[in-house]
């Protein structure tokens, strides 16, 4: 099943009530955001690659849809949680617009706006699995960890060295200040340990 396949079961099973060439038409043109020239982390892989973790745990068209917007907007200028509360607002216009029930679409505005911080209340099946999804890279073994890393790099290109590596620095202790990087119990008895063991390596290397 292509992406755009993909997209389209999952609007359905949210209640689009579009046609086919409109949905289809959407899909294309959230495509071509995942494909935008300052992205090197943030593309149709980190995409594919999450929406296939959602897949196998089991997740619902709510949380496949807030896999599709949680990055649509990204500007690595941006400012604090700009890109999250622009992609939060687009998915709920968007699916709106698409004809998708307005809790639906008012429920994949919130999922996004979780990735912002990856702070989950408790019992929150759906924002966990797309936390832990999003997530998910960190516990890459090392030389895919480090090639994430360098992606993030070229993604700040525009940032000076020092600069970056404070900034870089800030957030690897903000993660690593989390209660638990994973929720989901089988999720974080594979990926917790190696997700920290790296972000504390690269911590090391930022000093």
């Amino acid at each position: 099943m292509t992406l755009i396949e993909r997209w389209t079961v999952a609007a359905r099973g949210a209640g689009s009530t579009a046609g086919d060439a409109t949905l289809a038409e959407a899909g294309a043109a959230l495509l071509a955001r995942w494909r935008e020239p300052q992205r090197h982390y943030h593309t149709v892989e980190h995409l594919t690659a999450m929406l296939s973790t959602v897949d196998a745990e089991g997740g619902g068209d709510p949380v496949r849809l807030a896999t599709w917007y949680h990055d649509a907007v990204y500007d690595p200028r941006s400012p604090g949680d700009a890109n999250e509360r622009e992609s939060a607002a687009l998915a709920r216009a968007e699916l709106a617009g698409l004809g998708v029930p307005e809790p639906v679409a008012a429920e994949v505005e919130r999922l996004v706006l979780l990735t912002a911080g990856h702070v989950v209340a408790p019992g929150d099946a759906d924002g966990e699995l797309l936390c832990d999804a999003d997530l998910a890279v960190l516990a890459r073994p090392p030389a895919e960890y480090d090639a994430y890393a360098a992606a993030v790099r070229r993604e700040y290109a525009h940032v000076p060295d020092d600069l970056f590596r404070a900034g870089r620095a800030a957030v690897l202790r903000g993660l690593l200040d989390l209660p638990a990087l994973y929720r989901r119990p089988a999720l974080a008895a594979r990926w917790e340990a190696p997700a920290r063991a790296n972000l504390k390596r690269e911590l090391l290397s930022l000093a």
